[in-house]
Formats: structure tokens, C-alpha cells, sequence
């Protein structure tokens, strides 16, 4: 079971003069679900190395459990610090693949080539792709094989307007993710703000914010682990 996760490499908050990046519980949570899971982890990013962390998302209020066992876990720490590049990353090398969110995505990923191509050769392979919070604005550009938006027809979730404005970033960030969402024929559902609540269609899943990561991640283990029983069965027929 091997899973891919994309960081961003953005580390500006649009012109504010702040610093974003990835939320550390997007890639925590997710991360120890998968390593329990027994998955062989890849973490990859546009620039590779070290990806920027949000430096909110680090504040003791945004705290988890996850988190503060990535913060007493080198060997965690280390798999940070040298990211793939991933115009090196080959997707028939993966089962899957998982982003975490943050509102740096929205100004990398969501345009990088590398990820969209990935995105969609790992989907058109009926493999699993995920992403949690700000990460389901990625798929603004990924296409389905028919050329239409990957999400058109689809039930998909992610950061919703009312937590964005509810974090003052409306007017900051380059577009809104349910907006986005809406706009490529998602239909778009959502929970309560900062609750979990993640939407499976097919084999595309998609959370709603960082309280939804463990729910998505498991989620895609599910998908995996079906995957393997099934085919575990059809070579014992």
C-alpha cells in the first residue's frame, strides 16, 4: 500500500505580508493513519525539501494529539525535511494519493502541472485520490478523461465560505474553495463549520476542513484495504 501526499512549497499569504504554507494537523493525522495502516509513505512538494508550515497552524490553541506526536517524532520531522520533488514523483509508482490542505495549495498546486497530471493519471488508473480542507481547491484545472472538470457530477466538500470568512481571508486568498468547487459542477455539501465531515464519491474523497482529517484519511485506507482484500481473493479463486 503505497501512498503519496503533495505538500505545498507557497509560503506567502497573498500580499499580507504573513506567511502560510501546510496545516500541520492536515499532515499529521492523516500521516500516522496511513503509518498504522502499515502504508509506505512518499511526501512530495513542487520545490521539494523542506515545505513551509503555516506558522498559525502551529499555535498551542491548534494543538492535537497528532500534532504533538509529530513535534516528539524525529523520524517524522526528517521525512519533512526532504520532500520529493514531484516533477520527480512517477504516479504508476502509488496507490493513492493524499493532500493536505493549508491555503498555500491554493496558489501552488492548484496551477502545478506536475500535481494536475499526477491527479489525473492516478484517477484514470482507478486509483484513490484525497484532500482535506483547503486541498479539494487543487482540482480547479484536473480533468476527468472526457476533458470535463474532475469534479462535475460528483459529491465533494471542502473549506467552506462561511470558515473562510469566519478566519478574516475572504478577500485574501486567489479563490474560494466552495466557490471553485461549485463553479467546475461539484455538488458541494458540507457539515457544521470546523466539524468533521468528509464526502466519499467513488473513488475521489474530499474533507471539509482540519478537523475532517482523520476522517478523510480513513476513508482512503478503507478504499485501499477493500482494494487489497478483493484482489487477495480473486487470485485465491
Amino acid at each position: 500500500m503505497k501512498i503519496l501526499m503533495v505538500l505545498t512549497s507557497h509560503d506567502q499569504l497573498g500580499n499580507t505580508g504573513h506567511k502560510t504554507g501546510f496545516w500541520l494537523e492536515e499532515f499529521a493525522a492523516p500521516y500516522y493513519t496511513f503509518l498504522e495502516a502499515g502504508a509506505d509513505i512518499t511526501v512530495a512538494s513542487p520545490k521539494g525539501g523542506q515545505p513551509p508550515l503555516d506558522p498559525k497552524s502551529d499555535e498551542p490553541h491548534f494543538q492535537t494529539e497528532q500534532t504533538k506526536r509529530f513535534h516528539a517524532d524525529p523520524a517524522a520531522q526528517a521525512v519533512l525535511t526532504s520532500t520529493v520533488p514531484l516533477a520527480s514523483v512517477w504516479p504508476d509508482d502509488f496507490d493513492a494519493v493524499f493532500y493536505p490542505g493549508g491555503h498555500g495549495p491554493l496558489w501552488d498546486l492548484a496551477e502545478d502541472k506536475d500535481s494536475i497530471a499526477i491527479i489525473e493519471s492516478l484517477y484514470r488508473s482507478e486509483k484513490p485520490v484525497a484532500f482535506v480542507c483547503h486541498a479539494p481547491g487543487v482540482l480547479r484545472h484536473v480533468k476527468a478523461a472526457d476533458g470535463a472538470p474532475l469534479v462535475r457530477g460528483k459529491k465533494v466538500t471542502g473549506f467552506k465560505n462561511t470558515e473562510e470568512d469566519g478566519i478574516g481571508l475572504t478577500n485574501v486568498v486567489p479563490f474560494l474553495v466552495e466557490d471553485v468547487l461549485k463553479q467546475n459542477g461539484g455538488v458541494y455539501s458540507s457539515g457544521a463549520d470546523w466539524g468533521s465531515y468528509a464526502v466519499q464519491d467513488g473513488l475521489l474523497i474530499t474533507g471539509q476542513n482540519p478537523g475532517s482529517s482523520v476522517e478523510t484519511a480513513q476513508i482512503l485506507i478503507n478504499i485501499l484495504q477493500t482494494a487489497s482484500l478483493t484482489g487477495q481473493r480473486a487470485l485465491s479463486d
